[in-house]
């Protein structure tokens, strides 16, 4: 604490205290600060419910989103043109040649409705056993790439090829008669039809696919992590439920996630220690005064 003088009315001089920081706020602000971005071991018990609250607010919001079928229609229209103009606008052969073969679309339906969840899932159960340290960065990225998804979802509604208006596109789950998409058949009432840009098959997949890849210790299990994401790309544009340019947005979602993980932890996930310290652990700081 600092003083200052100053003139009373009678012309003499007094000293006053001054305020200044106190150093020991600031290094309690630092400790927080660096005890919350410190990894540490995950408890399983908050994880189920983080996980379980955090999907239910992202699809609780996702289906919100006014299904803005006019808009919708007409940016599928935009991106289709612009594919034209690129070069790439080859879902439509795609998805009749796959459509052909009744075995491999049955497949691919299937693979569509189930593995975006049970693979995701199941990376994140291995993170959570193999590697403790690495968990919640990961998971943070997971995160942060949904979240940013739905402000794709509300500024740039965009209805699936297998909706397009004048389009030829074969929409397999109603064609083969599989369970599948949920915004195809009986289901569609309960999600947003209008909500494919971005994808999130994509920004899903190659998160589970890249952590695969730098993180397994097998290389058989590093390149299945690599065609994972192939194969989803593939997928999703064989059952018209994408434009390739959907995934690309998926992808670019995903590296918003990952930077975020980044500014926070100070690293990349995978560069995280593997094992950390328990829960009732207190974790060494280094700061200085």
């Amino acid at each position: 604490m600092g003083e200052t003088t100053v003139t009373t009315l009678e012309g003499r001089e007094q000293a006053t205290p001054q305020s200044v920081p106190d150093s020991s706020n600031v290094r309690t602000d630092r400790a927080l600060l660096c005890r919350l971005r410190t990894p540490r071991r995950p408890r399983l018990w908050f994880e189920i419910l983080l996980i379980g609250v955090s999907y239910w607010t992202y699809s609780l919001i996702r289906n919100a989103v006014p299904e803005q079928k006019t808009q919708a229609l007409r940016n599928t229209d935009w991106i289709w043109r612009a594919e034209h103009h690129l070069g790439i606008a080859v879902e439509e052969a795609v998805n009749h040649a796959v459509n052909s073969v009744t075995w491999l679309i049955v497949g691919m339906n299937y693979y569509y409705a189930t593995l975006h969840f049970v693979v995701t899932l199941g990376v994140l159960v291995w993170l959570f056993r193999s590697h403790p340290g690495r968990y919640a960065a990961a998971r943070t990225a997971l995160f942060a790439t949904t979240a940013v998804a739905l402000v794709g979802y509300y500024f740039f509604p965009l209805a699936p090829p297998r909706l397009m208006t004048g389009g030829t596109f074969v929409d397999t789950v109603l064609v083969h008669q599989t369970w599948g998409s949920m915004a195809s058949g009986d289901l569609k009432h309960m999600s947003n039809q209008y909500a494919a840009m971005p994808s999130m098959h994509i920004g899903w997949s190659l998160w589970c696919g890249l952590t695969i890849f730098a993180l397994a210790s097998t290389p058989w299990a590093r390149i299945l992590g690599l065609l994972y994401p192939a194969a989803t790309l593939l997928v999703i544009v064989a059952t018209a439920n994408h434009f390739w340019l959907d995934a690309v947005g998926g992808m670019i979602c995903l590296a918003f996630g990952f930077a975020v993980a980044r500014l926070w932890y100070g690293a990349l996930p995978y560069a995280l220690p593997r094992w950390v310290p328990g829960p009732g652990t207190r974790p060494l700081l280094s700061l200085k005064p």
